[in-house]
């Protein structure tokens, strides 16, 4: 039987992060089922899920505060289990992009999220548009609809949504 170990680290960043936090995954007989690892500013941020027999996730354990210590990371760490696959929802993909302002975010999440949507995964940035130089935001996340929801209205009343805050958006089905 499989354990599960999510863990997250944050620290400065350095090249030698990923080999080196990898490494230790791999000496202690883990594997690596899901990560994210990004720079943000300065830092560097990674969360992974691991999975392996109870010993290795131990041992594992065991060794996050000697790598916190080597690497200089933050590091916090919890057991889990596997997401369970529910057979009554729909994955699908909105990608918006607008001005970069206050609020956008949390306005996005109220929405899905007042609908009864599970929201899986999210990526943002902000950015300067290339040609006016403009500060931009973009959003890309992943949700799962209920079967019993309509997706027409609901396209249809997001999409609303957006037009009333100036937000481009795309709302497609994951392929």
């Amino acid at each position: 039987m499989l354990n599960y170990l999510v863990i997250t680290a944050l620290g400065d960043n350095s090249p030698q992060l990923v080999k080196s936090f990898s490494r230790a995954i791999k000496d202690c007989g883990c594997n690596i089922v899901d990560s994210r690892m990004t720079v943000l500013g300065n830092e560097f941020t990674i969360i992974l899920m691991l999975s392996g027999a109870w010993d290795t996730i131990a041992k594992m354990e065991g060794m996050l505060p000697k790598l916190e210590k080597q690497l200089q990371l933050s590091i916090t760490s919890k057991r889990t289990k596997p997401v369970k696959a529910a057979g009554d929802l729909m994955p699908y993909a909105i990608d918006v992009v607008s001005l970069d302002h206050v609020g956008v975010v949390h306005d996005i999440a109220d929405f899905i999220t007042s609908n009864h949507i599970i929201i899986q995964d999210m990526y943002t940035n902000s950015y300067q548009a290339a040609n006016t130089g403009t500060q931009m935001f973009s959003l890309h996340m992943t949700i799962n609809v209920p079967t019993s929801i309509s997706i027409a209205t609901l396209r249809g009343d997001f999409i609303d949504f957006c037009d009333r805050l100036n937000l481009d958006a795309i709302m497609e089905p994951v392929k």
